[in-house]
């Protein structure tokens, strides 16, 4: 099977209304709405590295997808359109309709279109560019934190490491590996927090340190986080001690739940919580349940 031949079989998928011309073509063609402004994010997935060597070709579809979707809902904006580019070590058809199925579920669930992309050969890798839309001017930046503003996460974090522990322990079932798995981009949090969140950011290296990248882009602003605050008892921790539920939500990484800092006043959507308050004092600090504030480190997740 030659790689046009590939393309069609696995990769020719119903699109939207705003895709005039999409796979088959030397480029893609698309209308973008009207009054909108675009929203471009890219990932690249290497197998071994970002997703385990014997995780189902389903699950490697859908996880890469996700992971860029996630971007997206940090800036609140509405998926449209993706591009794939697939590195294959050699053509496995099984592996290939594994990958397309999981792919295309997310995909179809989330209203977002393959328009296009590439297929060579060489060491197992995934690459997607993701494009979103938002109304002008109120797409979601990591760079309006105020101080006094509650931090709040959209969900329960912490699993994506807690999934990635129990996974290279041999677990392929449960809670936390169905999250890591599998991750739910938080689309329709990233469109409801459009005019109300000041800041906003996607987790995949780690609560405190993508909390930093939002300290930083609004100007080298601090953070107090609660202990207490941090919410005990998810399904998705069900294993872990109240200790290692709080570590694990402030260590994590790879759980691409929304972080996000807004007015303090205002009424938080369901399934979020409040963990902290953004300060004038640079740094981040805990204070613990004894309630003395203690210094965190801002390392995460780094690729070099």
């Amino acid at each position: 099977m030659d790689e046009f031949a590939l393309i069609r079989r696995y990769f020719h998928h119903a699109q939207g209304d705003s895709v005039v011309a999409g796979p088959g073509d030397d480029a893609a063609i698309v209308t973008p709405p009207v009054g909108h402004e675009l929203v471009l994010t890219q990932d690249t997935s290497l197998a071994g590295r970002h997703f385990p060597l014997d995780m189902a070709a389903a699950d490697v579809g859908y996880r890469c997808l996700a992971v860029n979707l996630s971007d997206l809902a940090a800036m609140g904006a509405q998926p449209l359109w993706f591009l794939l580019s697939l590195t294959l070590p050699e053509v496995d058809e099984a592996w290939l309709e594994g990958f397309a199925a999981g792919l295309f579920e997310l995909a179809d669930a989330t209203g977002i279109s393959l328009v296009g992309g590439d297929v060579t050969r060489g060491p197992l890798s995934v690459s997607i560019q993701a494009t979103g839309a938002v109304p002008a001017g109120q797409a979601l930046r990591r760079s309006g934190a105020q101080v006094g503003d509650a931090i709040c996460v959209g969900g329960v974090t912490g699993a994506g490491l807690l999934g990635l522990q129990h996974w290279q322990q041999g677990q392929r079932e449960g809670a936390a590996v169905t999250h890591f798995r599998r991750p739910v981009p938080q689309l329709a949090l990233g469109q409801a927090l459009r005019g109300s969140a000041t800041a906003c950011i996607d987790i995949s290296d780690g609560t405190v340190a993508d909390l930093g990248h939002i300290l930083t882009a609004s100007g080298g602003l601090g953070a107090l986080l609660d202990e207490a605050w941090l919410p005990l008892g998810s399904p998705l921790l069900v294993d872990c001690d109240a200790q290692t539920q709080r570590q694990l939500q402030l260590q994590g990484g790879d759980d691409y739940v929304l972080l996000f800092t807004i007015d303090p006043r205002t009424t938080l959507p369901e399934g979020c919580h409040r963990i902290g308050t953004v300060e004038s004092q640079p740094g981040v600090r805990l204070n613990n349940l004894l309630g003395q504030p203690v210094p965190l480190t801002l390392g995460g997740w780094q690729h070099f």
